[in-house]
């Protein structure tokens, strides 16, 4: 059907929303910046989650994490949920639909075989010729984790980058680069290196990869479709590991340190603590895969400055990427009728308040991530201040495509606000967190206006307040504070309008979280 758009929607992992050159940031984003220059900007988008599985759940079925049922890791989301979301819904409207890269719609670390082609213990069941269908995509390539805290795994375990990473034979040097430090000392930064491991066999690399060559081929052989990708990179989540030579792009005495970097606990909510220090209530390994991997303790400033250049360093290759795939549209000659988002499933403290990673305390660098549209009808140079969310983008994406949803959608189409002056009221963030996480369990709930910031935890009744125009760097904690119990009232109201359709049989953990 001529004239719909093709969509292309990328997406990082663990990407705060301020980590781009055109944010002010000491970091090499030129491509970015250009599709922030040449396209639209939301400033205030905010996560339904601060972890993977639910946030990629919510981005993908348009439903927040509580109707869809991954309230944390470990869950898996169910296939006839996932069927319905924008892919599926897109591919009945005549799209053909893919997804390269990390999906994590499954778990991998699992307690036993679930079946499913993400779960290290059942993985191999998919055969080398399999591409999906997967979750409503027609077309799948994926990075399982992509995360190397493990090396990529040896088929017949692993899936399509995997396969590619040891099929030439070479499997075993590659790992052996890729744990190599070939970089300067990085000053005892945990989880921290430069990785030897050359470029092009990256999985960066590779997401891109994939992605230009799907496009090239859909324009090819179906030049009358219009399709959907989703170029999803698993950088710059942890560990710290850009290649060389992207480590080595950002000089960590020149990065941006947070204004308030220093752990205050005594200043905030109990749960803070403890979830913290709390031991995580899972099988003994998998515990301490949790708090070797999940737990980092206080940095000196020398230490942070390593992190930050090397998460700028693993942005960096993400853009040089972007850039691929923008170059690749053009010389396909479809630039001028495909939408473009990118985004990311949620944010990273990356030292604020002393914190490092992410968890169940939801400050602006956790929760607030990237969003920028570009394409046909969308204004140039525009920034957009309103509370918006992630959960979002499927609502969009059918807009922009004349495509009606499968199934209720709490997600609420973008256009409005980037072609007209369109507002909105709040955005909304829940977490459910089972005791295995972190030793305690938890029902965090978020509202988040274009001023103000409120999170209650439900069990307890305790919260934090934050006054985000006066004290955008969240030191002070104004929850039941006489001058602000309006305000707290409001925000009270708004997370209690969030619809009463939660899952009425929770989904039960079938890994980690």
């Amino acid at each position: 059907m001529p004239g719909r758009p093709n969509i292309v929607f990328i997406t990082a992992d663990q990407q705060r929303a301020d980590c781009f050159g055109f944010e002010g940031r000491k970091i090499k984003t030129p491509h970015l910046d250009i599709m922030a220059e040449e396209g639209t900007v939301f400033r205030a988008c905010i996560t339904p989650n601060p972890v993977c599985q639910p946030a990629r759940a919510s981005i993908l079925t348009g439903q927040l994490p509580r109707t869809h049922g991954v309230c944390d890791n470990g869950l898996d989301l169910p296939p006839e949920v996932g069927a319905k979301g924008f892919a599926g819904s897109l591919s009945a409207a005549g799209y053909h639909t893919a997804l390269i890269g990390k999906a994590h719609f499954a778990t991998s670390h699992t307690f036993e075989a679930t079946g499913t082609p993400e779960c290290r213990q059942s993985m191999d069941r998919y055969g080398p010729d399999w591409t999906g269908p997967y979750m409503g995509f027609d077309h799948v390539e994926m990075v399982v984790e992509g995360h190397n805290q493990w090396d990529p795994m040896e088929p017949p375990a692993g899936q399509h980058y995997e396969a590619w990473y040891y099929g030439d034979g070479h499997g075993a040097r590659k790992n052996a680069l890729y744990r190599t430090n070939g970089g300067p000392d990085t000053k005892g930064a945990p989880q921290t290196w430069h990785s030897a491991l050359p470029p092009a066999w990256h999985n960066s690399s590779w997401v891109g990869d994939r992605t230009v060559a799907h496009m090239a081929d859909r324009v090819k052989n179906a030049p009358d479709q219009p399709f959907c990708v989703w170029a999803s990179f698993p950088d710059p989540h942890h560990p710290f590991d850009a290649p060389l030579p992207w480590s080595l792009l950002h000089d960590p005495a020149e990065v941006d340190l947070p204004e308030h970097r220093t752990l205050d606990l005594d200043r905030r909510p109990w749960w803070h603590r403890a979830s913290l220090e709390g031991e995580p209530a899972i099988r003994g390994d998998l515990a301490q895969i949790r708090k070797d991997y999940s737990r980092i303790g206080q940095l000196t400033d020398d230490q942070l400055r390593e992190i930050i250049a090397n998460t700028y360093g693993m942005i960096s290759l993400i853009d040089h990427n972007v850039g691929r795939i923008f170059a690749e549209l053009h010389r396909l000659g479809i630039a001028d009728n495909t939408l473009v988002i990118y985004a990311s499933d949620h944010g990273d403290w990356l030292g604020d308040h002393g914190l490092l990673l992410k968890g169940p305390i939801p400050y602006e660098g956790l929760i607030r991530v990237a969003c920028l549209v570009w394409g046909p009808g969308v204004p140039a140079g525009k920034r957009v201040e309103e509370p918006v969310s992630t959960l979002d983008v499927p609502a969009t994406l059918l807009d922009y495509a004349g495509a009606e949803p499968l199934h209720p959608m709490h997600s609420r189409s973008l256009r409005p606000l980037l072609e007209g002056d369109a507002t909105r009221e709040f955005a909304y963030c829940e977490w459910d967190l089972n005791a295995s996480r972190c030793g305690v369990e938890l029902r965090l709930r978020t509202a988040r206006t274009k001023t103000h910031k409120l999170t209650v935890e439900e069990i307890s009744g305790a919260g934090e307040l934050y006054d985000l125009v006066d004290d955008p760097h969240e030191t002070t904690n104004r929850f039941g504070d006489p001058a602000l119990a309006n305000v707290q009232a409001e925000l009270m109201d708004m997370i209690a309008r969030r619809p009463d359709d939660v899952r009425a049989e929770p989904l039960q953990p079938v890994g980690m979280a």
